[in-house]
């Protein structure tokens, strides 16, 4: 068959593509920028289509020619109208599916009961009835908590079990689900590219095991060795407080951890398993949560994560280009450039750049970092504790703590976009280039302002960054002179001293960008 894949770039449609493939059919994904597919494994095996699924038109263009359309676009977070959007993109995927003669949509959305539902929650049955009326053959599969590693319910549920042994929980933790492995998930969906006749109604998908979320804690402690954990239930925390809870003690972030906490006030289980008849079970039955554990936790201990939830773009994060010059039209912009002769291999200053953030840290006043990440946290941001997909290697699209990868130039830039709560856009670049026969290492905090409050927040920072960047650009140096990418770097070298004689003052060509002499502060662009 040719399948079509919205939302390959995220956490369910990265893992889907590769097994379509593996299955034998053709694949088409559909996604806002192809750019963000650059660096997947699978990325020449597929053809890509750039739309919006809002875009009748170019969403028409991408489903021409398509057997089975797969609709895994969820709104996590977001604004008010969330909703309305979810239901506009749905209605519009539908009808360009509809004249495109698509002959089936498969669309993966949440196991709920009848009444009492979330927004969120509510929008995805809303969606899902979009299908089922669309006049296109629609499946509907009914989901859970997804148990894989990467997952955005798995994440929550290891952090929670790992760092609290005594902990003071919600009502929530009492109500009974059906966790679900992404294997069985994937399985599921890629069987249904091959099921004949018309089907059009939804199905409920579940693992073999029922039971609280206070279960699935032990369940994981026991699974990770961890002693016995100790839940104490308390009555009076709303699914708001919980998911700021939530939001302090794992690495997902309160708008993401809401719509997670919210689906679990209510019983999830599974009213039938009518699937079996189209997709059988495998031979050895379905995948149970401790199975799923220990697989997730494998693939975590070997970096093998394919995708995470913070694979998907964060809602409301900056989509504008990034200034390709320092004198960019576009309105003010304020760079701070440094560089640094470094005696190493450029691969070495590479491997460095490649393992920055996560548990390796950003070489650079840790608590100063932690401070700013605790600090986008407690105003609606991801934090700084997404940490990386892969301790070693990056793509475009991972998600770097509280940055996003907008480019990789293997052995030579890595360009992060921000997506901390900030007023304005905000990049960081890491280079490697030879200048006179020696490596040097190039770096640039690019932003952007929006109105005063903009203008006013790089200034209110610039003194603090002589002592973080500044430190940042000698530890980096210093790591790759030592080869220290093997081990963590939360304890960096000593400081040099104030005269840093190592420091490049000739110019730098700057990569892919304007070739200005670097320099040690702050420069200001205005408009011209």
């Amino acid at each position: 068959m040719r399948c079509l894949v919205t939302g390959a770039t995220g956490y369910i449609g990265g893992r889907l593509v590769p097994e379509l493939l593996d299955a034998g059919h053709d694949v088409r994904c559909m996604v806002r920028s192809a750019g963000r597919l650059r660096d997947q494994p699978w990325a020449s095996r597929v053809e890509v289509a750039e739309a919006d699924a809002a875009d009748a038109v170019r969403t028409g263009k991408a489903l021409d020619g398509v057997d089975v359309a797969y609709y895994l676009i969820h709104t996590m977070g977001g604004g008010a109208d969330f909703a309305a959007a979810d239901r506009r993109a749905a209605a519009t995927f539908a009808a360009a599916a509809r004249e495109a003669g698509v002959r089936r949509v498969v669309y993966l959305g949440g196991l709920a009961p009848d009444e009492g539902l979330s927004p969120h929650m509510r929008s995805r049955v809303e969606v899902g009835e979009i299908f089922l009326r669309s006049g296109v053959p629609a499946v509907v599969l009914r989901a859970a908590v997804i148990i894989g590693s990467g997952s955005a319910s798995f994440e929550m549920l290891r952090y929670l079990t790992e760092r609290l042994p005594v902990m003071t929980t919600p009502r929530w933790v009492r109500t009974r689900t059906q966790p679900i492995a992404i294997r069985d998930v994937l399985r599921y969906l890629v069987g249904w590219a091959a099921v004949e006749g018309e089907v059009n109604r939804s199905f409920d998908i579940g693992g073999p095991d029922v039971l609280t979320y206070a279960d699935m804690m032990r369940v994981y402690a026991e699974v990770a060795g961890l002693r016995r954990r100790v839940i104490i239930p308390v009555p009076m925390l709303s699914p708001g407080l919980s998911s700021h809870w939530v939001g302090l003690v794992t690495p997902v972030p309160a708008g993401i951890a809401r719509p997670l906490v919210e689906s679990l006030r209510n019983e999830a289980v599974c009213r039938e398993h009518d699937v079996a008849g189209y997709v059988p079970d495998p031979p050895g039955g379905l995948i149970g949560l401790r199975e799923a554990v220990e697989l997730a936790l494998r693939r975590i201990r070997e970096a093998k994560v394919v995708t995470r939830w913070s694979s998907a773009s964060t809602p409301g994060a900056p989509s504008d280009p990034l200034p390709t010059d320092p004198d960019w039209a576009g309105g003010s912009l304020y760079v701070d450039r440094r560089a640094r002769r470094v005696d190493a291999s450029p691969q070495a200053l590479w491997a460095v750049i490649e393992s920055i953030g996560g548990e390796r840290g950003w070489y650079s006043l840790p608590v100063a970092w932690r401070a700013r990440g605790l600090l986008d946290r407690l105003v609606g941001g991801v934090g700084l504790r997404r940490g990386r997909r892969d301790p070693r290697r990056l793509r475009v699209g991972d998600s770097v703590d509280f940055w996003r990868v907008e480019e990789v130039e293997p052995g030579r830039l890595l360009r992060l976009r921000a997506e901390m709560r900030l007023p304005g856009l905000a990049w960081l670049e890491l280079s490697v280039h030879r200048h006179r026969g020696r490596t040097v290492y190039g770096q640039r905090a690019i932003f952007h302002p929006r109105g005063l409050a903009g203008h006013l927040y790089w200034w209110s920072i610039s003194p603090f960054h002589g002592l973080i960047f500044g430190r940042m650009t000698r530890n980096v140096a210093a790591a790759a002179e030592r080869g220290d990418t093997a081990e963590d770097l939360e304890v960096l070298s000593p400081l040099r001293s104030r005269a840093d004689p190592d420091a490049v003052t000739a110019p730098v060509p700057a990569s892919g960008l304007s070739g200005r002499s670097p320099r040690a502060a702050s420069t200001r662009h205005g408009p011209r």
